[in-house]
C-alpha cells in the first residue's frame, strides 16, 4: 500500500472516530459521487481567482495569496466528490489526490499537488502554502514580484481548466 493509500485510509479512520465521538470530524469521508457539489467547488475556485485578482486590484494582494490556496483547494475537493469523497482536512484532501493520481483515475499535473504541500515549501518558490504563510503572518502587504503574482493567476486557471476536464470527461 502506498503512503497516499495508508494516508487515506488514516483519514477515513480520524472521520470516522471523530464523527462517533463529537458528531463532526476533520478528516475524510466516503460518500456518493457527487457532480452537482463538484461544479459548485469549481465555481467556488473560479470565484476565489476573481477575490484574488479584485485585491491585488484594488491594493490589497497580500490577500490573493489566500484566494489563489483556496482556488486550488477547491479544485482539488471537487475532484474528490466526483470520486466520492468529502474532506475537511487538508492533508487528507491532498493524499486522496495523491491516490487517485498514482491509481490512474486521474490525470493532473504535479505540480498542482506541490504548491499545496508544506513539504514542498522549502524547495519550491511558487508554493502557495509558503506564500500564503509570508502574507498572513508576516507584514508585506503587497506582492513585491509581479511575475509571482501572475504565476500563481497562470496557475489557478490552469487548475480550473485541468479539474474541468477530470470532473466532465467520461
Amino acid at each position: 500500500m502506498s503512503q497516499a493509500s495508508n494516508k487515506v485510509k488514516w483519514c477515513l479512520n480520524k472521520a470516522k472516530k471523530e464523527l462517533g465521538e463529537i458528531g463532526m470530524h476533520r478528516g475524510l469521508v466516503e460518500q456518493e459521487q457527487d457532480y452537482k457539489t463538484a461544479a459548485l467547488h469549481i465555481a467556488k475556485a473560479q470565484h476565489n481567482l476573481s477575490a484574488a485578482l479584485f485585491f491585488e486590484k484594488n491594493g490589497y494582494s497580500d490577500w490573493s495569496a489566500s484566494a489563489f490556496f483556496y482556488c486550488i483547494y477547491h479544485c482539488f475537493l471537487a475532484i474528490l466528490r466526483k470520486f466520492g469523497y468529502e474532506s475537511r482536512n487538508q492533508e487528507c484532501t491532498i493524499a486522496v489526490i495523491e491516490m487517485l493520481k498514482e491509481q490512474g483515475k486521474i490525470n493532473i499535473d504535479d505540480k498542482f499537488i506541490k504548491t499545496l504541500k508544506i513539504t514542498q515549501a522549502k524547495e519550491d518558490e511558487h508554493n502557495i502554502i509558503k506564500i500564503r504563510e509570508e502574507f498572513q503572518y508576516g507584514t508585506d502587504i503587497e506582492f513585491e514580484e509581479k511575475e509571482q503574482f501572475e504565476n500563481l493567476q497562470q496557475m489557478c486557471k490552469e487548475a480550473i481548466e485541468a479539474t474541468n476536464k477530470i470532473i466532465f470527461s467520461k
